[in-house]
């Protein structure tokens, strides 16, 4: 079966400065503490000081009836401004997190190319994509949520 990817881009607007919007980005093993849908964070291997290299098994909860376990390895920082890390497991792909500061705020973007793993939403994908991307939109506007 062909591979079912999804391109998901999420923007958010913090009202905080980029670097406290970057530490808490940075520190994914908080993330539980104020993102409603992470419901837990196993770190697999630390990384370097900026946190590249390191990587983490993050448990997902979403608004459909199931949940997403996803091992996340950091590969880029760049401080303030960017983030980037590869995802395997039950989906495969490559986030982007983009900050720009602006006045007091923060403009965050997250750009998600996601690679559809388990064999029900390769299946399915056809017929839910736009269930599947709003369930996506769904869990991050939760995070923007409880980022603020």
């Amino acid at each position: 079966m062909a591979s079912i990817h999804f391109d998901l881009v999420s923007q958010w607007r913090i009202e905080a400065p980029v670097e406290r919007v970057w530490a808490a980005l940075t520190d994914p093993d908080a993330w539980p503490r104020w993102w409603p849908y992470v419901l837990g964070v196993q770190t697999l291997r630390e990384g370097g000081a900026d946190g590249v290299g390191s990587v983490r098994r993050i448990d997902w909860a979403t608004r459909l009836p199931y949940r997403l376990l996803i091992e996340v390895e950091a590969v880029e920082s760049v401080r303030l401004q960017r983030l980037r890390a590869r995802s395997r497991g039950q989906l495969d792909g490559e986030g982007l997190w983009l900050l720009r500061a602006d006045g007091g705020g923060t403009d965050v973007t997250y750009v998600w190319r996601v690679r559809v793993v388990k064999r029900w939403m390769r299946w399915l994908s056809p017929l839910l994509a736009p269930l599947f991307r709003w369930n996506h939109g769904v869990v991050m506007r939760a995070g923007e949520d409880g980022l603020r």
